[in-house]
């Protein structure tokens, strides 16, 4: 795994500044504190932060190919790199290496865009052709991995994270009020937009090619959720889940260095770790987070699970104080507000793991989006049985068992019906099944600045930043819900946020088994009811858990992962006094993003003690981290990042191109 970033000239080749990409590096060392190297000419530079996995002696990147008229820059991980090698050696390439990143190129140099249909992994890509004068990036098919770019004066600039943009000389950061409504309506910017204008990522599932000064983008894999023609038994399609479970979590178990797992407790994260420990001969050892907070927490289970799974097991377990502490650096590599304190937990975790020391560890994250575990997905499917008869006492009592951790839904059942009957015969909208979600949470809006809070309202939000695949509307209603969890939560949110950002803060790369897009395509091609039956979620995935877990485990009510976020704030604990300094008067008066008297009253009451809904809640995150951004980019009160990498740099200089390159080489220091 590492951070990548580069520039490319546009319009006429010029010297591309050595100490731009140093400064790139520089601001994604966190990413890859192993080894750096840049390669430039006079149209294209490339820069790598390198945490080594694979090849730890001989991948240090950038790589070329054979006649060094393709480089390379790569982060992440392609886990069938060792079948694809010997298929292209076959058709007469030389490798100089034995790591995954050369097997990208070779790919590239022999199929172009179409090799990303053979890569297995999770990764973000970027190859210079000199001989086309090509610029190609590329990004995985679920966006695990994260790749920006933007075009100034002539340029385009690329990287990992948008502060190694933000970094380079005239380019200034600029908060976009269209991503902060999406924000505060669909907990995160929808791609391609990043949070700051004229900053954007590559969507996941896409390429970019910069070529004669022109950018063109192209999509070559999208969820698609058309049933497949052979519709297995039940009994068929728990054993063609295992054996894809299986092969998928074994191939990501591959490094030169210890891979380890996170255990939640859940079946989803207990289920990968005991295909570990039953297919493998790894020892495991796993990591957990537990809270002192009883109501969040769940180090019973896990411990358990480590029991009963033979695991060296490691606890972390965090006060409410350590959660507002840590929550400015986890704005600062999030580079984005969020709504939720839950990354947080993952930052201090990440750091754990980081000093045992693991580089690696697998995870259970996708399980609820390609399988149907949220509750959202049988809030939608109550709600479409109760709209046939929408004056029925008895079907809304269908939701009691839905969000009893959120206590404001689950107080009285006239309440609750009163909630859930918003639009409730709505049937025709294509985001049917997230219109609650999105307008409780679009709730907050209110909070923003005049002019932007109500500029449109949440359909109107909808239509504009997630479009739709012209098959969604011949999908089942479960499929539709999945597509729209998949587009707008997992990625922008769930594997960025919560996941690459606050793990490779610590330099630890996450890897998800259920995310292998072989398990994706099969799940999506499965009949509803395989997926949910009844109000029982993940149907299937509960049955292959029969095999390998605890009953008490397999059968447990499915619990969120969440963290506290009123008295993580506004409790006792030193190392809040920015909370107090984002909240005063003065600041609140003073702010270009929020409505001061709005702000103001919501901080009275939370400073007061009373309790606080879960839309309120989201608010003061929501605020809070958007403030943070500001002062950490936009007025840049981050100190500069140090001068002081260390490690083996590899540094080539490609410019010399009236001597040819077999006679003398481009100098590696």
């Amino acid at each position: 795994m590492c951070g990548i970033g580069g520039i490319l000239n546009l319009v006429e080749p010029r010297p591309i500044p050595d100490d731009s990409l140093r400064m790139m590096i520089q601001a994604l060392r966190h990413r890859g504190p192993d080894e750096f190297g840049t390669f430039r000419d006079l149209s294209c530079g490339l820069a790598s932060a390198r945490l080594s996995i694979v090849d730890l002696s001989g991948g240090q990147q950038p790589i070329a190919n054979e006649d060094e008229s393709m480089w390379i820059v790569f982060n992440g991980e392609i886990f069938n790199y060792i079948e694809l090698r010997p298929q292209l050696e076959k058709l007469g390439h030389r490798f100089t290496t034995q790591c995954d990143t050369e097997v990208v190129l070779h790919a590239y140099e022999e199929f172009g865009p179409k090799c990303l249909n053979l890569l297995n992994g999770q990764f973000a890509i970027a190859i210079w052709d000199k001989r086309h004068s090509r610029l190609f990036l590329a990004r995985d098919r679920l966006g695990i991995r994260p790749l920006y770019y933007t075009q100034h004066d002539g340029q385009l600039l690329f990287a990992s994270e948008i502060k190694a943009i933000l970094g380079l000389p005239g380019i200034d950061a600029v908060i976009d009020p269209v991503a902060l409504q999406q924000v505060f309506t669909f907990w995160s910017v929808q791609s391609p937009r990043s949070i700051f204008q004229g900053i954007l990522e590559v969507p996941p599932g896409q390429y970019l090619i910069a070529q004669d000064g022109k950018l063109e983008t192209a999509v070559y894999w999208a969820p698609d959720f058309e049933e497949g023609p052979e519709l297995q038994t039940e009994r068929d399609s728990v054993e063609a889940l295992e054996r894809l479970l299986i092969d998928a979590t074994q191939i990501r178990l591959r490094a030169d260095v210890p891979v380890g797992a996170y255990l939640s407790g859940g079946m989803d994260s207990s289920l990968i770790a005991a295909l570990i420990c039953r297919h493998t001969d790894t020892h495991l050892e796993t990591f957990s987070i537990g809270f002192t907070d009883p109501r969040y927490d769940e180090s019973a289970h896990q411990r358990q699970m480590a029991q009963f799974l033979g695991t060296t097991h490691h606890e972390l377990f965090c006060t409410h104080a350590e959660i507002g502490r840590a929550f400015p650096d986890v704005i600062w590599h999030t580079e984005t507000p969020i709504l939720r304190t839950a990354p947080a937990p993952m930052f201090l975790l990440s750091r754990s793991v980081h000093e045992r020391p693991y580089k690696v560890v697998l995870t259970g994250e996708g399980a609820d989006e390609v399988l149907a575990g949220y509750d959202i997905f049988k809030e939608a499917r109550v709600r479409r049985f109760w709209a046939k008869y929408p004056d029925s006492p008895i079907r809304p009592l269908l939701l009691q068992r839905l969000y009893s951790d959120i206590p404001e839904i689950g107080l009285h059942d006239s309440f609750r019906t009163a909630f859930f009957r918003q639009g409730l015969t709505d049937l025709h909208s294509p985001h049917y099944s997230h219109m609650i979600r999105w307008s409780t949470s679009g709730r907050n809006r209110r909070f923003l600045a005049e002019g932007d809070g109500q500029a449109e309202d949440t359909a109107g939000l909808a239509k504009d930043a997630v479009p739709l695949p012209d098959a969604f509307k011949t999908w089942k209603p479960l499929a539709q819900a999945q597509y729209l969890e998949m587009v707008t939560f997992l990625a922008p949110y769930l594997l960025s946020s919560q996941g690459d950002r606050v793990s490779m803060a610590h330099s630890v790369e996450g890897r998800y088994p259920f995310l292998d897009y072989r398990v994706v395509e099969f799940c999506n091609r499965l009949p509803a009811d395989y997926k949910q039956r009844g109000m029982r979620e993940k149907w299937l995935l509960r049955k292959l858990t029969e095999r390998y877990l605890p009953p008490e485990i397999v059968q447990r009510t499915k619990r969120p992962y969440r963290a506290p976020i009123q008295q993580s704030f506004f409790g006792p604990g030193e190392g809040l006094d920015y909370v107090a300094e984002v909240f005063s008067p003065e600041a609140t008066r003073r702010s270009e993003y929020f409505n001061p008297a709005a702000v103001e009253g919501l901080v009275e009451k939370a400073r007061a003690g009373r309790q606080l809904t879960e839309v309120d809640e989201m608010a003061i995150v929501g605020i809070l981290s958007t403030e943070l951004l500001d002062r950490l980019f936009v007025r840049r009160s981050r100190p500069t990042i140090p001068d002081d990498l260390n490690g083996r740099w590899k540094i080539v200089d490609g410019t010399r191109q009236a001597v040819p390159i077999v006679q003398e080489p481009a100098p590696r220091h």
